[in-house]
């Protein structure tokens, strides 16, 4: 009796404890698939993760999407992340770019900043396309 009553509790726990960070899930997992996306250098798959609210209001200039064309991406490093007052995630993330027309390197420091969306059940970056103009030489 006492151990049906310990399994019991126990799977209680577990359903209750099931809804708990799946916010923080959904987070880990879209950084990590935002991640991959650029270090594919893939600019459509980068402007899936965009807000679409932002996107909406301001979307990337044909000229910026060409321009990111011109860069391959050789390397992607999250460095740290800050939780924001509103409920928003600000993520720092360092990105190796090099040009593939000269084959010079640069690197780009990047301030995302996301939010979740409860209808939608998903993470959206509402900063937009890493700032090219932000590169520096290593």
């Amino acid at each position: 009796m006492t151990a049906r009553l310990a399994l019991l509790l126990t799977v209680a726990l577990l359903a209750a404890c099931g809804g708990v960070g799946t916010e923080k899930n959904r987070m880990e997992e879209t950084l990590y698939h935002y991640a991959g996306a650029v270090r594919w250098g893939d600019v459509e798959q980068l402007l899936a993760f965009q807000d679409p609210e932002v996107l909406s209001e301001a979307p990337p200039e044909r000229l910026t999407l060409e321009r990111w064309r011109q860069w391959q991406v050789t390397g992607y490093r999250a460095r740290g992340r800050e939780p924001q007052p509103d409920g928003s995630i600000v993520q720092y993330a360092e990105i190796d770019l090099v040009n593939r027309h000269t084959q010079q390197g640069s690197v780009l420091l990047d301030r995302e900043r996301w939010r979740y969306d409860e209808d939608a059940r998903r993470w959206w970056l509402m900063s937009g396309l890493p700032d090219l103009d932000a590169r520096s030489d290593p």
